[in-house]
């Protein structure tokens, strides 16, 4: 069973931490902003100590790190949990954090991606607290205009009773602005959208399922233990399905095509109702006789018995679309664009 947080209000009290890679002073101002921003529109916000500072990688040592999100966590008085950003070693906390405690606490919401995935996995997967996957606090600020970016709030506050629709974007980012040159500057919009079936056709198509997901190049790295049973979740789903999603970073074709046969082996494949993939980041091989991320892609999945959908609204490519780990999600798809219904509840057959 999924718990889903109450939807946030505001008044409410969010907690922003660094779990993972924390924020130096260069980069003070677009936090600073950020967390304006949140009060702006009426939240309370307490900082951690695990915040703004950057050694080895980290915010902080692995065990201030845990020890922090988990007072957030466990903090009936903290309504949602939000991290500037991800970074690289999350996964140092995972066998420090006291999830078993987390099932007897009232979820709250956790929302990011990148690094932060490799903890909303978890805390789905194992306490059964709906998270969601979607923009860092670095990315909300008020000069931000995209509805992806700036609706991420609005899933947060939704009941989930009834469907929330995201619908693809128009336009998404191939470079990212240097925060500490231009500390306010928007998402730099400037390629078009286009979403895209593996089979390469337009027609159009529905995919049903409880979502679950993340960063390609961490939460796979979970696979084979608690932290990324996904055969359970796919199990546990019963009739109703399971839809994974992935976004890929660095990951080179060849990189993709061992991590997915990785996941297949795992199970992570089986029983699936749709695999969503969010825009690639990874450098782009420029040699033709290289193997290439689409070829990948088909090569890995051209053969699965479910639909795959690329080049989403998901991840390093901004802007994207919030997704709850957990929720019962419609996937529509036609003619290269689509939309993303997401609900506590199971959609009517």
């Amino acid at each position: 069973m999924v718990l889903f947080p109450e939807p946030l209000r505001p008044g409410d009290l969010i907690a922003v931490t660094a779990p993972s890679s924390g924020v130096l002073p260069t980069m003070h101002s677009r936090l600073e902003l950020a967390i304006e921003h949140l009060r702006a529109q009426g939240f309370r916000v307490i900082e951690g100590a695990c915040l703004r500072d950057q050694r080895r990688s980290t915010s902080a040592p692995r065990n201030e790190r845990a020890a922090e999100l988990m007072r957030f966590l466990q903090d009936p008085e903290v309504a949602a949990v939000i991290p500037p950003w991800g970074g690289e070693l999350a996964s140092e906390l995972l066998d420090v954090l006291d999830f078993e405690g987390l099932r007897d606490s009232k979820p709250k919401w956790m929302l990011g991606y990148s690094d932060t995935s490799t903890l909303l996995m978890p805390l789905t997967l194992v306490t059964g607290w709906a998270t969601a996957h979607g923009p860092n606090l670095m990315d909300l600020v008020p000069t931000q205009s995209d509805p992806l970016t700036t609706g991420a709030m609005s899933v947060l506050a939704s009941h989930l009773q009834d469907p929330v629709v995201q619908a693809s974007s128009e336009r998404y980012q191939v470079n990212f602005v240097d925060y500490a040159d231009q500390f306010d500057e928007p998402l730099q919009l400037t390629e078009p959208t286009r979403w895209k079936r593996l089979d390469g056709s337009d027609e159009a198509l529905e995919i049903r399922g409880r979502l679950i997901g993340g960063c390609f190049d961490t939460v796979t790295l979970l696979a084979g233990s608690q932290y990324g049973d996904v055969p359970a979740f796919i199990q546990s789903s019963g009739s109703v399905g399971a839809i994974l999603y992935l976004e890929n970073v660095s990951q080179s074709p060849g990189g993709v095509v061992r991590l997915l046969l990785s996941l297949r082996r795992h199970g992570w494949l089986e029983g699936l109702s749709g695999l969503l993939l969010g825009r690639s980041t990874a450098a782009p091989e420029e040699n033709p006789a290289d193997l290439h991320y689409e070829g990948a892609l088909i090569s890995t999945l051209g053969q699965e018995p479910f639909p795959v959908l690329f080049d989403l609204d998901i991840g390093h490519r901004p802007p994207q679309m919030t997704l709850i780990n957990g929720a019962f999600a419609s996937v529509c798809f036609e003619g290269g664009a689509g939309t993303i219904s997401q609900a506590s509840t199971a959609f009517d057959r």
